[in-house]
């Protein structure tokens, strides 16, 4: 069993930051891999960025050189750094674990004026 526990998320003002936390409990595989997706209104859940255990990253398209994702290993927790935030990247956003493909609750990310 793998638990992921969101946290970060909130109301930021477009051009603003915010920095989400994944931390991960339970049975986890050295070779484990993490990311994040997101769920906007009405739309489709989506994949916004990924590292590997070798630390190798991968992003989407729509948040390349706005987000970085890193990861800190002896805490068990996945960051994701969100700069330049847009009215359109507001979701919830969920922290993913493979292999096993666990998921956490998400948290709830809102960008407006």
């Amino acid at each position: 069993q793998v638990q992921l526990v969101e946290s970060g998320g909130g109301l930021v003002q477009p051009g603003g930051s915010l920095r989400l936390s994944c931390v991960a409990s339970g049975s986890i595989s050295v070779n484990s891999a993490m990311g994040w997706y997101r769920q906007a209104p009405g739309k489709q859940h989506e994949f916004v960025a990924r590292i590997f255990s070798a630390g190798v990253t991968t992003y989407a398209d729509s948040v390349k050189g706005r987000f970085t994702i890193s990861r800190d290993r002896a805490k068990n927790t996945v960051y994701l750094q969100m700069n330049s935030l847009k009215p359109e990247d507001t979701a919830v956003y969920s922290c993913n674990l493979s292999p096993g493909n666990w998921w956490g609750k998400g948290t709830l990310v809102t960008v407006s004026s």
